[in-house]
Formats: structure tokens, C-alpha cells, sequence
């Protein structure tokens, strides 16, 4: 199963490397998120802004979803969903899974975009297709509570059940909660069409 971020190749760079000159957009995102998150260097928003950016520029999806990140935050740059959603529509129509969940939850609720429930629902099913631990969450309880969608509870089982088996508690529990509503032929049904994802995206 894919996991949650675009896999991308990227260099290792120590703190003491000179990397001024790095031209390579992954080696770029890469120290973006060592800055983030003070991996072997001072943790630094502005600087991670910067590698970010050299890195979204050269088109890199995974930069253009954590350039978004910061904006939408609010990191290092004035918080502004507009721009936020720019940056994760650039990634999520390269595939970058985690910018397709990202720019569904912003059609979901209404930041940086008029809400739009078809393409929240069209966003989130891509990313959750992929892999996407929390779109699937979120698909799932779309389908559980009926929101924006025809409620459906084995939909929402498979979907819960997929989150659920990449270590996501939220995803256990809801899952417990929905076969106590569920019939054992709803229960059967859930648990092949959760089999056939895993072994179809294995």
C-alpha cells in the first residue's frame, strides 16, 4: 500500500554540508523538512519556507503540498488559504496524495475556495484511492453520517477498515461503532471490498 506522502528520491545532506548551491528540487524538500523539524540543523520556519520554495518552483509536488502546509498554518508566511490552495492544486494534479486531502478538506469546508461538496467527495476519493490514511478517514464518515453523500454503511466500513489497518485509532473505533448498525451480509460485503483494495494496491 502506498503510504501517505509521494515516495521522491532524496540526497542526505549533513548540517556542516555547504547547501547553498543545491540545485536538485529533492534535496531542496528535503532540507525543508530537516528545517521544519530541526533534523540535525536548528529548527527554522523561515528557512524551511525557503527550501520549500526552490523546491515548489522547480514544480516538485511534494514541496508544492509543504509549501501549501505553511500557509495554510500560517508558518513563516502570513496564514492565507488562497495561496494555500494554490500550492496544493499545483501537487494534487501532479497526484501528490497528501495535496489531494488537503485541497479536499478545503472544498469541504470553504477555505481559500467557495465550499463545494462534489469536488471535496472527488478530491478525497483520489487521495483515499492512493492510500491516503486520512482521506480515507474522512471518506468514511462522509459515507457513515451521509454527508455529501447517499449514506452507506459497508462503504464506510471499507473505508474506515483501510484507515484502520495503517494504525489510525479514530479509523478502529468508528469501524467498531458502524457493525453495531450493520447486518452480517453489510459486514461480509465491507470486509471483501477492503480485501480487494489492499490486495489490488499491494
Amino acid at each position: 500500500m502506498k503510504n501517505e506522502q509521494n515516495k521522491v528520491t532524496t540526497k542526505t545532506h549533513t548540517p556542516t554540508q555547504d547547501i547553498t548551491n543545491l540545485k536538485d528540487a529533492n534535496a531542496q524538500n528535503d532540507n525543508g523538512n530537516k528545517y521544519l523539524d530541526g533534523t540535525g540543523v536548528s529548527q527554522d520556519d523561515v528557512e524551511a519556507v525557503k527550501w520549500y520554495r526552490l523546491a515548489a518552483d522547480q514544480g516538485l509536488g511534494s514541496a508544492q503540498c509543504n509549501l501549501g502546509n505553511m500557509y495554510k498554518s500560517g508558518r513563516a508566511v502570513p496564514k492565507d488559504y488562497v495561496e494555500a490552495v494554490k500550492w496544493y492544486r499545483l501537487a494534487a494534479d501532479q497526484g501528490d496524495n497528501r495535496a489531494q486531502s488537503n485541497l479536499a478538506r478545503m472544498y469541504d469546508i470553504g477555505k481559500g475556495v467557495p465550499q463545494d461538496s462534489k469536488k471535496a467527495v472527488s478530491w478525497y476519493g483520489l487521495a483515499a484511492e492512493q492510500g491516503n490514511a486520512k482521506a480515507q478517514i474522512n471518506l468514511g464518515f462522509m459515507y457513515y453520517f451521509g454527508r455529501l453523500v447517499p449514506q452507506d454503511y459497508v462503504e464506510a466500513y471499507k473505508w474506515l477498515s483501510l484507515a484502520a489497518a495503517q494504525g489510525y485509532a479514530i479509523a478502529k473505533t468508528n469501524k467498531e461503532m458502524i457493525e453495531k448498525k450493520m447486518t452480517k451480509p453489510q459486514i461480509a460485503v465491507g470486509q471483501r471490498l477492503s480485501s480487494e483494495w489492499f490486495n489490488k494496491h499491494q
